[in-house]
């Protein structure tokens, strides 16, 4: 099934892309050593690796919740019809991410709360859409909840340097700034709650102002974390980042925290690019954790992205 109750609250998987990346796992990861990829293979085969290519599969999908009487989308992906030069995986996408809402029972006017759980290309890419020549927001009666610290960083009137080098390069002018414009975001910090069941809390290292939602309702637990975390391998080991993570010692001390956190409280953790089940429980280990079970979403069984058309330029 797509869909899971969590107390109070219904969680829906909306998927826009699944499939590879174009790294390497040790591109992608580079800190894992080469027999935890062997020792681990049923973890990551066919879901996170494509053991025929040798290259990363990766899963773009946003959590729509609803809680309280509000419809709440956590992160809106890649987007169409976005120019991304130093991206091209992401490019002039075709999807029907907004089909996938509709089949969720969802129109762009339906949503209340847009959370951007951090700004990367692939994670605010739905805030707009085309209007003619014009990006205007999706979802025009939504409050649009953008952390400042990545909305200061990622503004490039401030000029901030970045290990992504050009790869947001038009984002912040296509999907944050018209957003803004439009009166829509609120800029938090610290913490942020959204009603009784939702939390946002900062948890910087990935990116500056990167967060997590944490939900609590009933005897239920989950955190949706972003890009806390990629792949299995760094759900039993926390000390392994991707290579996007911009402050590294601080993005192994979140994440440590929060799986922790998760451990002790029985939270389903739920990441943004996770293919297969899409989240999972974990237990303490050692130094480390254990995955404790699987959530129970439907794995992907084809490519999303076999429906996927990308424009010739």
């Amino acid at each position: 099934m797509e869909q899971i109750e969590l107390g109070g609250v219904t969680v829906t998987r909306v998927k826009e892309y699944y499939g590879p990346v174009g790294m390497t796992p040790g591109q992608f990861l580079p800190t894992v050593p080469e027999d935890a990829w062997r020792d681990n293979a049923a973890w990551h085969a066919p879901d996170f690796l494509d053991p025929r290519t040798n290259i990363v599969n990766s899963a773009v999908q946003s959590w729509l919740l609803r809680s309280e009487g509000k419809t709440i989308l956590v992160d809106t992906g890649v987007g169409n019809h976005k120019e991304r030069p130093y991206s091209p995986v992401w490019s002039h996408l075709r999807t029907d991410f907004l089909a996938g809402l509709a089949r969720a029972g969802v129109a762009p006017e339906d949503v209340d709360i847009v959370i951007n759980t951090h700004l990367h290309v692939d994670h605010v890419g739905w805030n707009t859409c085309l209007d003619g020549r014009d990006w205007v927001p999706t979802f025009p009666n939504a409050t649009y909840l953008l952390p400042k610290d990545d909305y200061d960083f990622w503004n490039p009137e401030n000029g901030h340097t970045s290990v992504l080098g050009r790869g947001n390069q038009n984002v912040f002018e296509d999907s944050v700034a018209p957003v803004h414009r439009a009166g829509q975001v609120h800029l938090w910090e610290g913490a942020h709650r959204i009603d009784t069941n939702l939390l946002l809390e900062a948890a910087p290292g990935h990116t500056p102002g990167s967060s997590v939602l944490a939900l609590a309702s009933g005897s239920d637990r989950a955190v949706f974390v972003g890009d806390l975390l990629h792949g299995p391998v760094q759900l039993v080991d926390p000390d392994h980042n991707s290579c996007f993570c911009e402050d590294p010692a601080g993005a192994r001390a979140t994440r440590r925290r929060i799986l922790g956190r998760a451990a002790d409280h029985n939270a389903l953790v739920v990441p943004a690019h996770l293919g297969g089940h899409g989240a999972a429980e974990v237990e303490r280990s050692g130094s480390g954790f254990a995955i404790k079970g699987w959530a129970p979403f439907t794995p992907y069984e084809r490519a999303v992205s076999d429906d996927v058309q990308v424009a010739k330029a």
